[in-house]
């Protein structure tokens, strides 16, 4: 029911407690507002839209001056530890924060904790009392008349109380990375040591999620973690829906690597079809029109077993080549690769000529090459609304193709849909290579 005048920005804090309906609808009360969202732990979804550079993304580091990190350990619930822990705390002037989110069971909670430490004062809270009862016992504690607070997780976010540095939360397996984070960020904000404990059930009986949480929190207790935590997050629960409401879910079944290219080939054609004129200029700027080539040939490419026998290291091999975009980089690689291997055999150097093929492929526009029979066949971009079709590359092409040029022998053809160039006598992917080096520097 709020009105705004020329709203410019909006600011979201604690993004992690929104849903994605509730944080469109508030995107959506003007378009195009600049939108900054503020977070110690983003989740899944978010942090995923930074990554893919959907969003622009700033992580502050930096801590307040005299800030040390919060000793965190993660144990099975021990009445002789938490009283440990409780007087260590009050021993050195201190104030305990004591978190089980089972509002039934807080009355139970402190009769235990009385029972362990009856000498000491505590409070407890929960978001069921009344609201000036709640503000009492906050205010009490605040004012050092409670040693421990027992409460819910209704003070995970707004209270900052410098004297309360040891915070136990029992059942920590049922919360969530962030609200952990969030709850352990409740002590160490002085200059005095800090300690949370998390108590759980033993690992052997916890699921495997519930495991690697506290594992990440317990791993991850340097100031400025966040960003960690928040990764270990996406690592475990997955990236969610790009279009959907659901801000976590997994993509295993086809891996992330794979899952990234399909999606920024999916962006990539959005942006050449149905939402070309939008994205005109960039696309001006952007003569990368194919972004990965299928190079199919009855010619031995590979790294051959007996060659680099460890297949995990095959396969790391493998994807070093796939991300090399340049020669000196691929020469370097060769050069590792004779250091540790031997002398390169020659399956090993026609994936070489391969890779070198599919970078001439992409400027001329190629996404699928066939070498068999020494005949080459290059299929340009299948998808006929492609911006590649009005660009100047093309044109040479069809230009260079028609008139017969320095008889190259090449002939261009129309398979189903798709527009080839033809090429007989090809033995090699070296040829292949030289071929259409010839054809880029003739319509060039």
């Amino acid at each position: 029911d709020v009105g705004f005048k020329d709203l410019g920005l909006l600011i979201i804090d604690e993004e992690q407690k929104f849903g994605v309906a509730a944080k469109e609808k508030l995107r959506n009360i003007k378009v195009n507002v600049d939108t900054l969202t503020l977070t110690a732990t983003p989740i899944p979804r978010t942090l995923q839209f930074s990554l893919m550079a959907a969003r622009d993304l700033s992580i502050i580091r930096t801590p307040p001056p005299n800030r040390q990190p919060i000793h965190t350990e993660v144990r099975i619930f021990n009445e002789d530890l938490v009283r440990e822990a409780i007087y260590y705390e009050i021993n050195r002037g201190g104030q305990v924060f004591f978190v089980h989110n089972r509002v039934k069971d807080l009355a139970d909670m402190t009769a235990i904790i009385r029972r362990s430490c009856p000498d000491i004062e505590i409070g407890m809270a929960h978001g069921q009392m009344e609201s000036k009862l709640l503000e009492k016992t906050l205010l009490d504690f605040i004012n050092k008349r409670y040693d421990v607070l027992i409460s819910t997780n209704i003070i995970e976010t707004g209270l900052d109380i410098p004297n309360a540095n040891t915070i136990i939360i029992n059942n920590a397996h049922h919360f969530g990375m962030s609200d952990l984070h969030q709850l352990r960020g409740r002590v160490g904000r002085s200059n005095k040591k800090a300690y949370c404990y998390l108590f759980s059930q033993p690992m052997s009986v916890l699921s495997s999620d519930a495991r690697k949480r506290l594992k990440t929190l317990e791993e991850f207790s340097d100031l400025g973690s966040g960003f960690n935590i928040a990764m270990k997050d996406l690592d475990i629960r997955g990236a969610g829906n790009m279009l959907g409401a659901e801000q976590s879910g997994f993509i295993s079944d086809i891996g992330y690597e794979t899952y990234q290219r399909i999606l920024a080939e999916a962006i990539q054609e959005l942006k050449e079809t149905k939402f070309k004129e939008l994205f005109k200029e960039e696309l001006e700027q952007d003569r990368d029109f194919v972004h990965d080539v299928q190079i199919d040939t009855d010619i031995e490419m590979m790294i051959p077993d007996d060659y680099v026998s460890n297949i995990q290291e095959r396969l790391s091999l493998y994807t070093q080549l796939d991300h090399i975009t340049k020669e000196e980089d691929l020469t370097a690689f060769a050069k590792m690769l004779k250091d540790r291997f031997g002398p390169i055999p020659k399956a090993v150097l026609e994936l070489f000529d391969g890779l070198r093929l599919r970078w001439i492929c992409r400027k001329l526009g190629f996404d699928r090459v066939i070498l068999k029979s020494n005949k080459l066949r290059c299929f340009f971009v299948e998808n006929p609304q492609s911006l590649f079709y009005e660009s100047a590359t093309f044109n040479s092409n069809i230009a260079f193709m028609a008139s017969g040029a320095l008889g190259t022998r090449l002939t261009m053809k129309q398979s189903g849909k798709r527009l080839m160039i033809i090429k007989e006598k090809v033995p090699t992917l070296k040829v292949a290579k030289k071929v259409l080096e010839g054809l880029v520097t003739r319509i060039s």
